[in-house]
């Protein structure tokens, strides 16, 4: 089996007849985070928490689907003075992808018209903005979580059928950089002296991937970049300093989800002053533990990269 198309997607093993066959299964893993559902009328107080609830449950069995976990979820979105519950919208999705690292959002509504009962989800891709939606109605009489079970596999199926709607598809590194070229223009680039630290917990770090990946798009769009182990630091314009964390987020299979986080400052190392600041959350699957924590903070960093550079110069 090929190494390249293993980390396309998740691995599938068939089992034949007069033998064992392993198929690889070219499948994306796509990071999902679910949101509370809101209640609409007195009629369905305290159906709104059972519902996401129900449907976590439901689709954390999906292997397309890598969710993000509840707590961490609530954790995040407390600190970002997000309250979201059944009334995310495009502009917001971006924000909460950015803090989680998921690239969809599934929240809804639950509401009792009549006689029957109608649990309503809304699909949303947090870089493309696009919202797609599925529902389930049955009989007031009937339970919950058979609705919500339904409900999570038309979210399921949606997903598949148009993640590409849902989903940005992969920019490649070169056109990355050669947009953030033409967004710096002919500006004059300051000096840089870049340190960021970072560990993968549970394991020791064994290169530091973020501050590879931010010098080499500060290099390739023309800043002169320091050698931090120089200690050359008085001598730059500009000292972009950071640190960033990786960890285990989940097993399948044979392939492993990590989760990393990476906060960057701008700093003016004459008055001391911050020129900007920024924080970038990712999530990466890959074969093993310690390539997927640096390839997440590999990803974090030049999202980072894009948007903290714009600023240095400006300033």
């Amino acid at each position: 089996m090929k190494m390249d198309r293993i980390r396309a997607g998740l691995v599938g093993l068939i089992v034949l007849a007069g033998g064992v066959f392993f198929d690889v299964l070219a499948q994306d893993v796509y990071p999902t985070a679910i949101l509370p559902f809101q209640e609409r009328g007195a009629e369905v107080r305290g159906l709104g928490p059972k519902a996401s609830d129900i449907l976590f449950a439901s689709l954390v069995a999906n292997p397309e689907l890598y969710l993000v976990d509840r707590e961490d979820l609530e954790k995040t979105l407390g600190e970002a003075e997000l309250n979201l519950s059944g009334m995310v919208g495009p502009g917001q999705a971006t924000q909460v992808g950015q803090l989680t690292g998921a690239k969809i959002l599934v929240t809804g509504s639950v509401m009792q018209v009549g006689k029957k009962l109608f649990v309503v989800a809304k699909i949303i891709g947090t870089e493309t903005s696009r919202v797609l939606g599925k529902s389930v109605k049955g009989d007031a009489r009937d339970d919950l979580d058979t609705l919500v079970e339904q409900l999570a596999e038309g979210v399921s199926e949606t997903i598949s059928a148009k993640a590409d709607q849902l989903v940005a598809k992969p920019v490649k590194q070169e056109d990355r950089i050669a947009a953030l070229l033409k967004k710096l223009g002919k500006s004059k680039r300051p000096v840089l002296y870049i340190k960021v630290a970072e560990r993968h917990v549970g394991q020791a770090t064994i290169d530091p991937a973020a501050e590879t990946e931010i010098t080499l798009f500060c290099r390739e769009t023309g800043f002169e970049v320091l050698d931090p182990e120089a200690g050359r630091r008085k001598d730059a314009n500009v000292v972009i300093q950071g640190e960033g964390f990786s960890e285990f987020a989940m097993r399948r299979g044979n392939l492993v989800s990590v989760k990393a986080r990476l906060e960057v400052k701008a700093i003016d190392p004459k008055t001391d002053k911050v020129i900007a600041t920024d924080r970038q959350t990712a999530v990466v699957v890959d074969l093993t533990e310690q390539i997927a924590g640096k390839a997440a903070l590999q990803k974090a960093a030049a999202e980072i990269a894009e948007r903290l550079l714009p600023k240095i110069v400006e300033k």
